[in-house]
């Protein structure tokens, strides 16, 4: 959830404070004379950069200075960030040996006094040894594939090490990786009797791990411990290195910048994947899928960097761009052998819009009482928009604009009611939650906003004018967060709609983009490219320090009640397949607490109270008898009961009879599930027809609101002929 609001003082403040004399010299000091980081034999030895260690020490000083909840970096925090990187770095003790953890124990107190003077020699180094027992791992496992292995022995493999010690010995150790690599030849087996195709399968796999490994720079170490950090403040404050800043704005706006085409790593090749129609590469008709990058210039008397063995981010970096530049690609050939002669293709940058990522609709269809009911649903996978663009340009694209434009549509199809599916909607822009609620209601508030100094103010829909009136639901689930639950819960609160799933995220609070480069002063900047030799800016056009993602606020309802950690609660309430005690702002240690502050003065567009139990009664006697339902409460046991497992067998008879009761029971369950939906079963080896639709929750959603057109004239106020046009 992103919040830019000018009242905040204390956020504008600190794009006026004068860096230089305070970092400058602290800096460059890092830079020039840090404290060597102990070389760690047969690693990358990944080292900071000085970008780095500013970043690192202005985003520690900002969150200190300015995060809506105050924490001190202190010994206790440095603990939970120790404890956090390790888990980020070896989550399942696979690598780390208990030796090396004790090692690194020195460091469970000072990392604290490391972020804020910009030192990451210890947090390097930590990573250095992991990287080493990483290699020395899969090196271990490719000499090791040609092993001869008994699949007959009642041998169990632990893939799920997470709360168990980390390993003692370097012979323990061994052990763990022989049956590891016991365990991936025996999946291979299992469905491929060839050993001799197998183990040349599994080495080819793991020299690919090998080779992605080596390629990792520090940016990747860099961000992973800001990460350990941001996250140990509070879930939401979040530093994105450049690269990842840039990917963070393009999610944001649902476009960017470049060629139109996405891209994957194969074989050590940039390999392009698939072509986004009318983009530069679509109009170029000079690249396919499969094609091979082999070398990137910039301009039309740019130099080609060869590319090959690139990690796919880096690559990518080097050819998005602005929009308007020009791009040149060597190009191996889908098909063509290595060392065949390259093709360059030209190309001028453009604004890509991802269709795919915006709002979208449907019409589904209801036999109610002999009378064919039409449901428009709308599909709302973000809040986002495209701040580049006014919204009178034909290529602006917003949540708000997008949904009204598509409400206009369904009106003139004459559906007789809505369902806004916001399901693994993780949020956006506060601002388009804001102005979406106003397109169901008349003027009044949407959202209060509580700032770090205990202002409360009150953000409201303006315009008086409602886009549509009728019948209508909003269908969530436990990843509808933050600008969801803002927008849900508003026009729960107005009893504009009827809340249809399961419980939501539970992410009460606002987040500012801070640009790093803005902040830190440009006459630094510039003596950290003297320094570095480096310029200003990286490739691609990105920043140069970086984005923070700074907690500046909390949000609340319009009837005072925060969503921090309780989220919305629906009117009718659905079986959550993704597991409530696992995911969620409740099940995160720093999150911030549930609060309540006074409620805004709204007026209620209608009274649901005694429809909606009604909607609840019909909805409760069709899922006693539906099929579908039942199918969807065994998914949920069945995951519960697959969570709980850590081990798994090496025993081939065993294993195959167990993922052959699987796969049947799987292929089983699917054909019961279309047979309920009126479909017909699929035969083994048979493709599933494209487009085909076997979501019951949205199809039940539509139900519902079909039940509700038929109660409509039994609601305490309906919505006027003119709210219905």
């Amino acid at each position: 959830m992103l919040y830019k609001n000018p009242d905040l003082k204390t956020v504008k403040d600190m794009f006026k404070k004068v860096y230089l004399v305070l970092v400058l010299g602290a800096a460059l000091a890092c830079h020039a004379a840090p404290s060597k980081p102990i070389k760690v034999d047969g690693s990358n030895d990944l080292q900071p950069d000085t970008r780095q260690n500013i970043a690192c020490k202005e985003v520690a000083e900002l969150i200190s200075k300015y995060n809506y909840k105050k924490v001190d970096l202190n010994d206790s925090l440095s603990a939970i960030i120790y404890k956090r990187y390790l888990k980020k770095i070896d989550e399942n003790h696979n690598y780390l040996l208990a030796s090396d953890v004790a090692d690194f124990d020195k460091y469970k107190t000072v990392l604290d006094d490391d972020l804020k003077s910009g030192n990451l020699n210890d947090a390097f180094y930590i990573f250095n040894v992991f990287q080493k027992r990483y290699l020395d791992r899969i090196k271990f496992s490719i000499a090791h594939v040609d092993d001869n292995f008994d699949f007959t022995k009642n041998e169990t493999f632990i893939y799920d090490r997470e709360d168990l010690p980390w390993v003692a010995t370097q012979a323990d150790m061994d052990s763990l990786w022989i049956k590891r690599v016991k365990y991936d030849l025996l999946n291979l087996k299992v469905a491929n009797a060839d050993m001799t195709k197998n183990k040349a399968t599994l080495k080819k796999r793991y020299q690919d791990l090998l080779s992605q490994s080596n390629k990792i720079s520090n940016q990747e170490v860099f961000q992973t411990f800001m990460d350990s950090f941001t996250e140990a403040v509070d879930p939401h404050t979040n530093y994105f290195n450049p690269f990842n800043a840039a990917q963070f704005n393009m999610e944001m706006s649902r476009s960017l910048e470049g060629i139109g085409a996405t891209l994957a790593t194969e074989n050590d090749y940039v390999t392009i994947k698939t072509i986004v129609p009318g983009g530069p590469a679509d109009k170029s008709h000079q690249l396919s899928p499969d094609d091979r990058i082999v070398g990137v210039a910039q301009g039309k008397e740019g130099e080609f960097q060869n590319v090959v063995g690139w990690r796919i981010d880096n690559a990518i970096a080097l050819i998005r761009g602005s929009k308007g530049t020009v791009v040149k690609l060597e190009i191996l050939p889908g098909g063509a052998a290595a060392g065949s002669k390259l093709k360059v293709v030209e190309m001028v940058r453009e604004k890509i819009v991802l269709k795919d990522e915006l709002a979208k609709k449907e019409i589904r269809t209801y036999n109610s009482n002999g009378k064919v009911v039409k449901i428009g649903v709308i599909d709302i996978p973000a809040f986002y928009v495209d701040n580049a663009l006014q919204p009178s340009d034909p290529n602006y694209h917003s949540t708000t604009h997008d949904v009204k434009l598509i409400l206009d549509s369904l009106k003139n199809e004459h559906v007789d009611g809505i369902v806004l599916d916001l399901r693994e909607d993780g949020g956006g822009s506060l601002s388009e939650a804001i102005s979406l609620t106003g397109l169901f209601i008349k003027q009044g508030p949407a959202v209060q906003v509580k700032g770090t100094r205990g202002q409360v103010e009150v953000d409201a829909d303006e315009d008086p004018s409602i886009s549509y009136g009728g019948p209508l639901a909003v269908l969530v689930d436990r990843f509808s967060a933050s600008a969801s639950e803002i927008f849900s819960g508003a026009l729960q609160d107005y009893g504009r709609a009827v809340v249809l799933g399961s419980q939501t995220y539970g992410k009460g609070s606002v987040q500012t983009e801070i640009e790093l480069d803005k902040v830190i002063s440009p006459t630094l900047a510039d003596m950290v490219a003297k320094v570095t030799g480096k310029g200003t800016k990286v490739a691609g056009n990105q920043s140069t320090f970086g984005q923070l993602n700074l907690t500046i606020a909390k949000f609340y309802r319009i009837t005072g009640n925060s969503t921090q950690r309780h989220g919305v609660t629906p009117d009718i309430t659905f079986p959550s397949v993704i597991p409530l005690d696992k995911y969620g702002e409740d099940t995160e240690p720093s999150a911030m607490p549930f609060d309540v502050i006074a409620k805004s003065d709204y007026t209620k567009f209608s009274d649901l109270s005694m429809v909606i139990p009604q909607l609840k009664k019909l909805h409760d006697q069709r899922m006693a008898t539906s099929k579908s339902y039942q199918y969807l409460l065994q998914d949920v046991a069945d995951f519960k009961q697959h969570d709980g497992e850590r081990t798994i067998t090496l025993n081939e008879a065993q294993l195959k009879k167990q993922r052959d009761a699987d796969e049947q029971k799987s292929f089983d369950r699917e054909n019961l599930r279309r047979v309920a939906l009126g479909l017909q079963p699929l035969k083994k080896g048979q493709t599933k027809p494209k487009n085909e639709d076997l979501d019951f929750l949205k199809i039940e959603a539509g139900q519902i609101m079909t039940d509700y057109i038929n109660l409509n004239s039994k609601m305490t106020r309906v919505a006027t002929p003119q709210e219905l046009k």
